[in-house]
């Protein structure tokens, strides 16, 4: 679907004074705090996944399950949300999910056995689809893809820094608090954004559609957005290299702990040190965005994917059993993602800025469900050596590589609207760019 048709058959409303006076610094803040619901829901409970396993009397599978069915719900979730962002705005949607995130936190904090504890984690996951769902559909209402990308690598910077906080936190809330006091940290996070959200976030949608929850509008407007090559390029991308992560998520703080002998804190630190490089290269990113475009920074970013994919390989082909030779290339991985993971989010949703929310939901979707095949593959098949994570991750890298150089780079640059290229306009955003 071409972005000339959607915009001449649904002009913006002009956006309100809150919404223009909202910077690039500001709107990358509010970004990072509704995506980085994610990561703390899942890495503030990596470290404690052993202590759990003990506590609750669980075995390998249903423990995995604690991580796997959040990240399910969380991708089904999306295709509720994202509809209902785009019928009736990004604000009622945002606030109705962080409630409900809040009490499902409750839930888990004082669950009483592993099978309840995964319907509440299942819970949470579906909660939290409303706050990335909208983070990513309010950067389609606010920027065009290229400018959006480099917000995007700015919001996902911060990210970054709840990703390397969260596992060593984990680690020393395990060692000295117990479990169940990560729960109780998501909890008090929830209702802290929700606040924030109430206090300071406007509407960004800059129109309503009346027809984006009936059936017989939705289905068509999904399947034009699943045929569009570009979306299909980014998403299948972004796929990828977060199923690699994933993997990392799900089995690196077992591995290190169980196999390498590592102590939750210490392990909680090896991740940490991971999504510091995962920092660095979203960075990175957004200085090779105004020269090399999405489609050429992905594939330059490809490089570090293809280097640690070659060594985790190794490490799973001959069994090496060594922390430097685990955590060196997922290092070079999480570098990698830094990179392809701010232009896939834009570049997934740049060709539909009237079905922001849609887009963002398959999309989502589509993470989600690989992110719970992968968790239940990994429950099935840890067999106490570092082989599962390492060669898992080589996969999900691999192919993140291969798709950058192929059909990220035939369809993954977004079309710029004629009159979005004029000199003035240009020279405008790139100030707004120097805000980050």
């Amino acid at each position: 679907m071409a972005l000339e048709s959607v915009d001449s058959a649904h002009p913006a409303a002009a956006p309100n004074a809150s919404l223009a006076a909202m910077s690039p610094r500001r709107a990358a803040w509010l970004l990072a705090l509704l995506i980085g619901l994610q990561p703390l829901t899942t890495d503030l409970l990596l470290a404690a996944l052993p202590a759990l396993a003990s506590d609750l009397h669980a075995g390998q599978a249903p423990v995995q399950l604690v991580m796997a069915a959040s990240i399910l719900a969380f991708g089904v979730a999306q295709l509720v949300w994202g509809p209902l962002a785009d019928r009736w705005g990004r604000r009622p949607v945002l606030l109705l999910g962080l409630a409900a995130y809040t009490l499902a936190s409750l839930g888990a904090l004082l669950a009483p056995t592993i099978g309840v504890l995964i319907v509440w984690r299942a819970l949470q996951g579906a909660t939290m689809a409303a706050s990335v769902v909208c983070a990513r559909a309010m950067l389609r209402d606010l920027y065009e893809p290229h400018e959006g990308a480099a917000v995007m690598a700015a919001a996902l910077t911060r990210v970054g820094v709840i990703a390397v906080l969260c596992p060593t936190l984990s680690g020393l809330i395990v060692a000295h608090l117990g479990w169940r006091v990560t729960l109780a940290v998501m909890l008090a996070a929830g209702a802290a954004l929700l606040v924030t959200i109430a206090r300071s976030l406007p509407e960004t949608a800059r129109h309503r559609h009346t027809e984006a929850t009936r059936l017989r509008s939705l289905l068509p407007q999904a399947l034009r957005i699943l045929r569009h090559p570009g979306f299909r390029a980014w998403t299948l991308l972004v796929t990828c290299s977060y199923g690699a992560l994933f993997v990392a998520l799900a089995g690196a703080g077992i591995g290190l702990i169980q196999v390498l002998g590592l102590s939750p804190s210490a392990a909680g630190l090896c991740l940490s040190a991971m999504a510091g490089c995962y920092i660095v290269g979203t960075g990175l990113c957004r200085r090779w965005l105004p020269r090399h475009g999405l489609a050429g920074t992905v594939a330059r970013g490809a490089l570090f994917s293809l280097a640690a994919a070659l060594c985790l390989g190794a490490v799973a082909l001959w069994d090496v059993r060594s922390l430097w030779a685990l955590m060196l290339p997922m290092a070079l991985f999480a570098f990698g993602h830094g990179i392809h993971q701010p232009c896939g989010q834009a570049g997934a949703v740049a060709a539909f800025p009237e079905s922001a929310g849609l887009a963002s939901a398959l999309a989502g979707f589509a993470l989600a469900v690989t992110a719970f095949a992968i968790g239940g593959v990994l429950g099935q098949t840890m067999d106490g050596t570092l082989r599962p994570v390492a060669g898992g991750m080589a996969i999900g890298a691999g192919l993140t590589a291969l798709l950058a150089w192929t059909w990220v780079r035939r369809h993954g640059e977004p079309v710029r609207l004629p009159h979005l290229a004029a000199v003035g306009e240009r020279d405008g955003r790139a100030g707004n760019r120097d805000q980050l």
